[in-house]
């Protein structure tokens, strides 16, 4: 499995498993924990989770699903806005750790930006990972101006990660946020790299010349909207799968390589961003 290096040194997989929606079903307890299971089996050791997913629930299943594999696991979990000052991110972090029955989470990240001071924050942060908590620590949903701010506060330094949405459809980062970041060695981790709902992922894998490319691949459009994503410079993916067709499909991806006019063809049908625009969440 490629990795990327973060900003403290440390590797990082550029493929890995999401947990968004995990957790919420009881009947789906076991097939989720196999599914994530099956993907590190396939070297997919980078798994992201969040107290938000399932209110903790997606964390006990990572937390059962890396049972005895801690050693190969890069844990990411994110803690929510309004836990995030100095008490309350101490108490949400060890409240993940009871729940992924682990002692020290890889990378930390505040979930989205609220109303807590981020210098407040990263000064939590900063305790965190001396104590030994976690390992690194970083950011999702932060805007180009988000980051600048964060980043000349105290322990900005030290952000690792920026998690937000980006894929064939929502490109809007490449314009402003990606290079950013990039100029900085800081990867950015695309979630819902294959959209989140079934409308919009029937939009963008039913799309014609994404699904002819797939078809010189002998692969899928969704291994292509993948593979595309893995071959941008400092990029990381977490896409999520609970079917075991669809983790070995996801893992298959990193052996696909796209050529010049393949990605010219995806840039006619998914255009890259004009202008600046809004950072797009989910």
């Amino acid at each position: 499995m490629k990795t990327l290096l973060l900003p403290s040194g440390r590797a990082i997989p550029v493929l890995g498993q999401g947990t968004w929606n995990m957790g919420e079903d009881p009947a789906q307890k076991k097939r989720e924990i196999d599914a994530l299971r099956l993907g590190m089996d396939l070297g997919m050791h980078l798994i992201d989770t969040a107290e938000m997913y399932a209110e903790g629930g997606a964390e006990e299943i990572v937390g059962e699903a890396i049972r005895g594999r801690r050693a190969e696991t890069f844990l990411v979990s994110k803690v929510y806005p309004h836990n995030a000052d100095r008490r309350g991110v101490q108490a949400a972090c060890e409240r993940s750790l009871r729940r992924l029955g682990t002692d020290y989470i890889d990378l930390y990240l505040l979930h989205w930006r609220g109303s807590v001071p981020l210098a407040e924050t990263l000064e939590a942060f900063e305790a965190l990972k001396k104590a030994g908590k976690i390992r690194d620590f970083g950011v999702s949903n932060f805007d180009t101006a988000d980051m600048r701010e964060a980043s000349a506060l105290p322990g900005g330094d030290e952000i690792a990660v920026n998690q937000v949405l980006y894929n064939l459809v929502q490109r809007g980062i490449e314009w402003e946020l990606l290079p950013w970041c990039r100029a900085r060695s800081m990867p950015v981790m695309a979630y819902s790299p294959l959209e989140s709902s079934p409308s919009e992922q029937r939009q963008m894998l039913g799309n014609p010349r994404l699904q002819a490319i797939a078809k010189r691949h002998e692969a899928s459009p969704a291994q292509i909207a993948l593979t595309w994503l893995q071959q941008q410079e400092n990029v990381i993916v977490i896409p999520k799968a609970v079917d075991a067709r669809h983790v070995r499909e996801n893992r298959a991806s990193c052996d696909i390589v796209l050529t010049a006019e393949d990605l010219r063809e995806i840039d006619r049908a998914f255009a890259p961003p004009a202008r600046r625009s809004a950072l797009a969440m989910r």
